[in-house]
Order: structure tokens, then sequence, then C-alpha cells
């Protein structure tokens, strides 16, 4: 049976690591977690559970986990946030896959609990990612934060049942925390790219972001929870085109 590394980065994650690694015992034949240097008991929970804890200086979330990536044993990779957790359905499917590999790459779904509550709509679920691959046929891409594992060209994918439960937020505070976070990484990384935020990017998009997360995907049913989630995606978009027209006012000055 082809053996699994599962690769987790971590900052501070002393309330989520955890669990993690509670849900990979008995999936993982390895442990790798790299660390940009907490200072909270992270590095003491992973050891304790038989992780190789690394560390090394936090360049973006897509150089991170490609870095991660080579320090696996194993090419057979399965890749977590440390706010993430397999369910049971997701930890039997792997092990079905470990006893019989078939793709280059596994997409999962992942259900998130936003502050107590699972949200099942707001265009978060089914939120497919492809987080189970063979490294050698892929790497790490897309745009920080907002990474995804893309396999090369001519490469199969598959799809396999069960959720990777995902802790987002426990308090709204902190959703209004990451989205400026992240909105500041986006808007940076699209600067460097040279796009600009044109009318229709700036005002359009966060209006057109809500009503198909409220209305389209039926956030509704989500109630307050989703009412909120749909709201502060609508203000992620509008946020990062905004940090984006500043840097160019800044660039001009």
């Amino acid at each position: 049976m082809p053996k699994l590394s599962v690769v987790i980065i971590t900052f501070n994650e002393e309330k989520n690591i955890g669990r993690c690694l509670d849900s990979i015992q008995g999936v993982a034949d390895e442990i790798i977690v790299v660390d940009s240097y907490s200072t909270d008991r992270t590095e003491e929970i992973c050891r304790s559970k038989g992780a190789k804890f690394y560390q090394h200086k936090f360049d973006g979330h897509i150089e991170q986990k490609n870095y991660a990536a080579t320090l696996t044993t194993y090419n057979n990779v399965l890749s977590l946030d440390a706010d993430e957790a397999l369910d049971d359905a997701l930890r039997k499917s792997i092990i079905a896959v470990k006893e019989n590999w078939q793709y280059d790459g596994y997409k999962m779904n992942r259900l998130t609990n936003y502050c107590g509550k699972w949200i099942h709509h707001s265009g978060w679920y089914p939120d497919r990612k492809l987080r189970l691959f063979d490294k050698t046929k892929g790497k790490w891409g897309g745009t920080n934060p907002h990474d995804k594992y893309e396999l090369n060209s001519g490469t199969i994918e598959g799809w396999i049942k069960g959720d990777i439960l995902h802790y987002s937020y426990y308090t709204v505070d902190e959703h209004y925390k990451q989205l400026d976070y992240f909105s500041t990484i986006a808007a940076k990384e699209m600067f460097a790219k040279g796009k600009h935020p044109s009318f229709v990017k700036l005002y359009l998009s966060p209006a057109a972001r809500f009503l198909q997360s409220y209305f389209i995907r039926m956030g509704f049913l989500d109630g307050s929870a989703g009412f909120t989630v749909c709201k502060l995606s609508a203000l992620m978009t509008y946020e990062k085109y905004h940090k984006l027209k500043e840097l160019y006012k800044a660039g001009k000055k």
C-alpha cells in the first residue's frame, strides 16, 4: 500500500492544531508541519502528536505550501490547513484510496463552521478542494491568499466522499480581521500583476457577489449566519479592489 504524507502549515494555531492532528491518526504515515515561527503552544502540541516540525519564513500561502511539499518522504500527499479536520466518511475514503490509488489527485468537499453554525449554502458548500495528490504531478498555484493545487496537463483527477471540516471563525470580529488581512494580500498580488480596479470591479462586483451568494446560492437558508457570510464575502470583494485603487494612488504620488 502506498504511504501518505500529511502536510500542514501553521502560525499560532494552538486552538486548532490538536483537532486537526487527531483527525488524521490512522490515515497519515508521516505528518509534516511547517510553522511560521509561532509564539504559542503550536510546536509543543505538534511534537506531542508525532508530527515532524519545521520552521520556515512565511513568504505567502502558495510559497509555504510548495516548500512544505519538498519535505515529505512520500510522493502521495494530503494537504490540510490547521483549522481543518477530516470527518469519519472522509477518513474512510482516504484509506480506501491508499489501498487503490487510481488518480493523480482527488477532490473532496469542505464544510465550514462559522461561529458555531455549519454553513451548507451561501456559496461555501460543497466548496470542493483538491487536497489529496501525487506531488510529482502538480504544484500549488492560484493567487495569494487563495491558493489551490494545480495538476499538470494530461493528469486525471477524481472525487471522494466525505467532508473536510473547516472551523473558520469563532467570532464575527475574527472574520473582519481576516478579511482585512486577506484583502490586503490580494490587493498587493493584483498590483504586482498589473491588474487595475475598474468601476465594475470596485462597485458592481461586490453587489453581484452578495446577490449570487444570498439568493442564487441560497444563503438565506443559513439564517442570520448566512446573511453575515454573504455580506462579508461582498465586503471582501470591495476591499481588495479599494485597496488596489489606493496602491495606484500611492504609486502616482
